[in-house]
């Protein structure tokens, strides 16, 4: 079973988050942030993963610190899940329509972790949730679950639409880099031997 369970406390968060890989895509998510919480709900459902994710944070300053330290984990229970990832395919790409925006996900599972997102916004906001923490979630994500990841919203016009689509675009692409590949299930994905 790929699958984790993970804490972290500090004086600006609490978070706890917990992940099956080969799950069936039901998510429980309280962070607070209601956009932000249907973006990982989203993500649950996208990927095939069972997620849960509870998240108490210093709302009254702003969201930043809740989003980030939530990737944060999220980053780590994903690392965690996976272990030495003999099997996984390694590599994940989707392209996810909707309506009028296009969005694109490229990633590498490969322990060099490392992030390209290219997205402009029309607004600040979306509902409760900062925009520019978009780059903030993926960013912790990906140096943490040792991803190397790019993200690119090719056009749109509907910033709810742009960051639905992004979401939606990495979990297909996670979800293809995670699955296991049949033909080499016991080989590690890496001329090396080793992906870390």
């Amino acid at each position: 079973m790929r699958n984790a369970q993970l804490t972290r406390s500090t004086n600006e968060t609490s978070v706890r988050v917990s992940i099956e890989i080969d799950g069936m895509g039901t998510g429980e998510i309280d962070t607070g942030i209601g956009f932000f919480d249907h973006m990982l709900e989203l993500f649950s459902r996208h990927g095939g993963f069972d997620l849960t994710v509870a998240a108490q944070g210093d709302l009254r300053v702003d969201g930043h610190h809740t989003v980030e330290d939530v990737g944060i984990v999220l980053g780590k229970a994903l690392a965690s899940a996976v272990g030495e990832k003999r099997g996984i395919r390694r590599y994940g790409n989707a392209s996810i329509p909707m309506d009028e925006t296009l969005a694109t996900c490229s990633l590498d599972i490969s322990g060099r972790p490392f992030l390209v997102l290219r997205a402009e916004y029309s607004s600040d906001r979306v509902g409760d949730f900062d925009t520019e923490l978009v780059e903030e979630f993926f960013r912790a994500v990906a140096f943490n679950a040792g991803i190397t990841l790019h993200i690119r919203c090719e056009y749109g016009t509907n910033d709810h639409h742009k960051i639905e689509a992004m979401f939606k675009a990495f979990a297909r692409a996670l979800r293809e880099a995670l699955s296991i590949d049949p033909d080499f299930a016991d080989q590690i994905p890496s001329t090396k031997g080793i992906l870390e």
